[in-house]
């Protein structure tokens, strides 16, 4: 079972932002299916025997780095979509892995220096009555999403929503060595959510196929506390290149 907060507090961060606006919508894959995406390292996190895959786009505010408050005026807020799914080390140490990370703001393509695969586009994030939109395009004839949610009311997170949502580092890999980048937030404020419209072609972009079943929705208001520490180079498992 995943923790509800934080698993570990980020003492030095390295960049400080909200997250908000958020849709989470997960899709559940055959384990072996999102394993074959998967470097070495990783083996792909079950829950109840299937592998889960999620896009969640939101609103990545104030980006700053330690010390700066968030009030300062003229912070890079902007639109962010991830596509990612749920992996342990072989140690059993848990996080995410990004099969694609879209972003309006280019000064985030910096990540890329530790294997996260992030691509410029194109990106909104709407608001409008008791609806909120969100669409995206890798430029001309790329990978492309639109989603408009209808946000309901408040859950109580059960244990399902917190494996899905309560994730405490990320991994990449870049020059044959898996990086993790630790986090640190608020727990999630979660509420249902309906899906009015659903088009997307990132997890076909992905190498995915056809999920198994209809999707999971939730909305969250967001965290506005995130603190990503540093990304390191992890220490190599044992029977591994």
């Amino acid at each position: 079972m995943v923790a509800y907060g934080a698993e570990q507090r980020v003492r030095v961060p390295a960049l400080r932002a909200g997250w908000l606006t958020q849709t989470f919508v997960h899709w559940s894959f055959p384990p072996e299916t999102v394993q074959a995406l998967l470097p070495e390292e990783l083996v792909v996190d079950e829950y109840e025997g299937a592998a889960w895959v999620g896009l969640t786009p939101f609103v990545m505010a104030d980006v700053r780095p330690p010390g700066v408050p968030a009030a300062v005026p003229g912070l890079p807020t902007f639109a962010e979509t991830n596509l990612r799914t749920y992996v342990r080390r072989r140690d059993g140490r848990d996080g995410l892995w990004f099969l694609s990370l879209e972003v309006a703001c280019p000064l985030l393509l910096a990540a890329r220096a530790i294997g996260a695969p992030y691509h410029p586009g194109t990106l909104t994030v709407t608001a409008s009555g008791d609806t909120v939109s969100y669409a995206g395009s890798r430029g001309a004839g790329g990978p492309s999403y639109r989603l408009v949610v209808r946000p309901g009311e408040p859950v109580e997170p059960a244990e399902r929503d917190v494996w899905l949502t309560s994730r405490w580092r990320a991994y990449t890999r870049r020059l044959g060595r898996l990086w993790e980048t630790p986090v640190e937030h608020e727990p999630w404020p979660l509420d249902t959510a309906a899906v009015d419209v659903l088009e997307e072609t990132l997890t076909t972009a992905a190498g995915l196929p056809a999920p198994l079943g209809e999707p999971l929705v939730h909305f969250s208001e967001g965290v506005r506390h995130v603190r990503l520490g540093p990304s390191r180079p992890c220490a190599p498992e044992p029977g591994l290149s």
